[in-house]
């Protein structure tokens, strides 16, 4: 079984590209031999999987909260659809013992405010899963989330690459210290991890697909851009990373969103190899 996260269809994608990315996603991990489950919170629990009239309300937004890792309790406690985000679902899938999980991009350190960090490496930090994404979003400060992760001791893996990918762009020149080239050199590495005891995820990060990968200069002006429009109109805390993602979008001539689309199938695609690779000596279970 391969986890995703529910976040990205009701808050990250535009509508209809949000269904796009759910089918593309869920085949991705069926063409593998793996059963997707979409995590998210329905009515107040916590659920590994949507049923068809459950994930159609996500794909329309209706009434569906934006919820983090700090903010299961309140929804479960207070009957609410949410929609989770990858530390929230990192925390619903570690919980129910499942090995794999994919995504687009992790959050990480910010630009502007290097004291502000997102949730998701404190969960990387504590949840014994593999985790598929394409690096961290490239809004981010990426020297300094790959720090971060350095020092919470998660395992960072290039698959077949030397370096971090930037989420929309293959390149960063920050380099990995450790790669691996098929699904079953992934699996024997957190099989490694598990049998030592280790409680960080083991993250695996991909290059985005070359057809719809952007480039790096063209990323890093239109982010620098963004940020310096965010500061123009005082937008700080949870609402930067939406407002940067949208205008990235727009100065890309949303050239960005189908590299999004690319890398969220290329990464479940991934993830469902892993997770074959890893039942096949029954850590899969």
């Amino acid at each position: 079984m391969v986890a995703l996260e529910s976040s990205v269809l009701a808050q990250g994608l535009p509508i209809p590209a949000n269904r796009e990315a759910a089918e593309r996603m869920s085949s991705a991990v069926e063409r593998a031999g793996a059963v997707p489950a979409i995590t998210a919170v329905v009515g107040g629990r916590c659920a590994l999987g949507l049923e068809r009239d459950e994930l159609e309300r996500f794909l329309r937004r209706d009434g569906i909260r934006k919820v983090a890792a700090r903010d299961l309790p309140v929804a479960c406690a207070q009957g609410v659809d949410g929609a989770t985000t990858v530390a929230a679902s990192l925390a619903i899938a570690g919980a129910n013992d499942i090995p794999v999980f994919a995504t687009g991009g992790i959050g990480g350190v910010h630009r502007d405010a290097p004291f502000d960090e997102s949730g998701d490496l404190a969960e990387l930090a504590r949840t014994p899963m593999v985790v598929v994404c394409a690096g961290a979003k490239s809004i981010l400060d990426l020297p300094a989330t790959l720090e971060r992760l350095e020092t919470l001791g998660v395992t960072v893996v290039g698959y077949r690459t030397d370096e971090l990918p930037g989420f929309f762009t293959r390149s960063t020149g920050l380099r990995l210290t450790a790669r691996a080239d098929t699904p079953d050199e992934l699996a024997r590495i957190h099989r490694a991890a598990r049998s030592i005891k280790r409680t960080q995820a083991t993250l695996v990060v991909q290059m985005p697909p070359a057809d719809v990968a952007l480039p790096r200069d063209l990323v890093d002006d239109a982010v620098t851009t963004a940020l310096a429009e965010a500061r123009r109109h005082g937008i700080h805390g949870a609402a930067v990373t939406p407002f940067l993602l949208a205008a990235v979008e727009r100065a890309t001539g949303g050239r960005s969103l189908r590299t999004n689309l690319g890398l969220l199938e290329e990464n479940a695609a991934l993830a469902g190899a892993i997770a074959v690779a890893l039942s096949r000596d029954g850590d899969g279970e």
